[in-house]
């Protein structure tokens, strides 16, 4: 509790650094969406509104419509696409050829956004393992000049510079070991 009360007064610094933090997060996000080209523009307008309730809602009505008009449901109109429905397959099958290259589009640039933030991340953690490490470094260097005892085994290990290449092929070892 008492350290609690002591970080009250830090409390407006972490706010505004959060605050800053999420200012630059939107402004990543805007320059992103500002480099995307109109076609993939088109292609997440029409993603999010074929991925919502009205969107399969006015299919449903405009399909039963459709069929309940040609079965001749209302006498007064003609029916234009008799049963098999050859015309409302060919309408549904360019309209599912269409959607899906679309929604295939906009699913390839988010995959390639994700994958930017993605490196942004590991290029971020990669920075704080280094500054981590020199901060050890240093810490074990002030230790030493003061005459206190040495760190053990392990904070000599975290001292260590991380090599990430090696810890990759560990890692991609250890997965297909388990394949």
């Amino acid at each position: 509790m008492l350290l609690l009360g002591r970080a009250r007064p830090f409390a407006p610094i972490i706010m505004a650094t959060t605050e800053q933090n999420i200012e630059d997060i939107v402004r990543l996000q805007q320059q992103a969406e500002k480099n995307h080209s109109g076609a993939e523009r088109l292609a997440d307008l029409v993603a999010r509104v074929a991925g919502n309730t009205p969107f399969i809602i006015l299919h449903v009505v405009w399909f039963g419509t459709w069929i309940l008009l040609n079965l001749g449901a209302v006498p007064a109109i003609p029916a234009w696409d008799p049963f098999p429905f050859s015309l409302l397959t060919l309408v549904v099958s360019l309209e599912a050829i269409f959607l899906s290259l679309l929604v295939l589009m906009a699913q390839n640039r988010l995959t390639q956004d994700a994958d930017k933030r993605a490196h942004l991340d590991l290029q971020i953690n990669m920075l704080a393992e280094q500054e981590s490490t020199a901060t050890l470094k240093m810490l074990e260097q002030i230790c030493h000049h003061l005459g206190i005892a040495d760190p053990g085994e392990e904070e000599h290990e975290l001292a260590k510079a991380t090599d990430v290449n090696e810890l990759a092929k560990s890692l991609d070892d250890k997965l297909t070991a388990e394949s």
